[in-house]
């Protein structure tokens, strides 16, 4: 049997070496392929989910940011940037957060995220997410990047969903859970440096309204008494509608029994002038009571002491208020103001 010779055996392994480079090839083609279908797709979702890539280099402080990250801040994309003109438009808040965090970040090696809020290039109030990674050459920090996403959306509806929750719809005015949840921050652990006291105010003749001129027109003079209250009590802590024709002011640290006593004058004469509407006068008036901090009467009490405080200035003729303090042997009594 003759043998192979030499030559044919190299062309033989030429040729398997030319087919696997072919098959190489094609392997390589099919992932470059795939690659730049990953890539895109991962554009497209980053645009639609408003996902940017941004990285800093701490040597000379040289930005590089996708086209999303441009967007976010209203830039020309692949725009020149300049660190400092970026940071400026953050809102002071933001940019002092944002430095700390990053400062801290830089020291310890580590990473960081925030919701920052910005005033873009072309005067657009956004807020994005941020988050940050260092990337260290050894033991020294040389990189920092991450992703910024745009959530102003997500911001806008949980700030309208926290005011549904908090605020009166026909008013404006913090509702009666906003009142409790303030309420509580201010007289916990009876801190009287945070809050002097709170009255309650009642309007007096507003059922007469409601069944004379109809609802429609009571809604009307609602919305007019509040709007009077946040004129006249434009100094208290907070000012809640807590029922249907019931208010509560919380009286700010600092207030004392003569400026509430002017207040309280000052509420009855403006809640008692008309509220013209459609051709209709309506008045109605306001009973007052009004309950202080003291030794005698903590903060989670003072609601109840002004509420009988309220009914006793209903009971002295209406149109008019009432301090409540204690007394040895009894639980409180009516201080009729000069």
């Amino acid at each position: 049997m003759t043998g192979v010779s030499p030559i044919e055996v190299r062309r033989d392994r030429i040729a398997r070496l030319q087919a696997e480079l072919a098959e190489q090839a094609r392997t390589i083609r099919e992932l470059s392929t795939a690659l730049d279908h990953t890539r895109q797709v991962f554009d497209r979702s980053a645009v639609a989910a408003r996902i940017g890539v941004w990285e800093c280099r701490l040597a000379d402080e040289r930005l590089r940011w996708t086209d999303v990250v441009y967007d976010i801040f209203d830039m020309p994309r692949g725009s020149d940037l300049d660190r400092n003109t970026t940071v400026a438009l953050y809102t002071e808040q933001s940019a002092r957060e944002l430095e700390r965090l990053r400062s801290e970040a830089i020291r310890e090696r580590s990473g960081f995220s925030m919701d920052a809020e910005i005033v873009t290039a072309l005067g657009n109030r956004r807020w994005m997410r941020i988050t940050a990674t260092v990337e260290c050459d050894g033991d020294v920090p040389v990189r920092l990047f991450g992703l910024k996403q745009d959530i102003t959306e997500e911001k806008l509806l949980l700030e309208r969903t926290r005011y549904l929750a908090e605020y009166d719809q026909m008013t404006g005015l913090a509702n009666r859970s906003r009142f409790q949840a303030r309420f509580a921050e201010l007289g916990e652990g009876n801190d009287r440096s945070l809050l002097a006291g709170l009255m309650i105010v009642d309007l007096d003749g507003f059922k007469e309204i409601n069944d004379t001129h109809g609802h429609a027109a009571g809604d009307v003079c609602i919305v007019e008494m509040a709007r009077r209250l946040a004129v006249t009590c434009e100094g208290a802590d907070t000012i809640c509608r807590i029922g249907g024709d019931e208010f509560v002011i919380l009286l700010r640290s600092g207030t004392d029994r003569a400026h509430a006593a002017g207040m309280a004058r000052m509420i009855i004469d403006v809640l008692g002038a008309p509220v013209d509407h459609l051709g209709l006068s309506m008045r109605s008036g306001a009973s007052i009571g009004i309950a202080f901090v003291g030794e005698d009467m903590q903060g989670h009490r003072l609601y109840t002491c002004a509420d009988e405080a309220l009914y006793a200035a209903k009971a002295a003729g209406r149109n008019t208020f009432r301090f409540y303090k204690p007394r040895q042997g009894g639980p409180f009594r009516d201080e009729r103001a000069a």
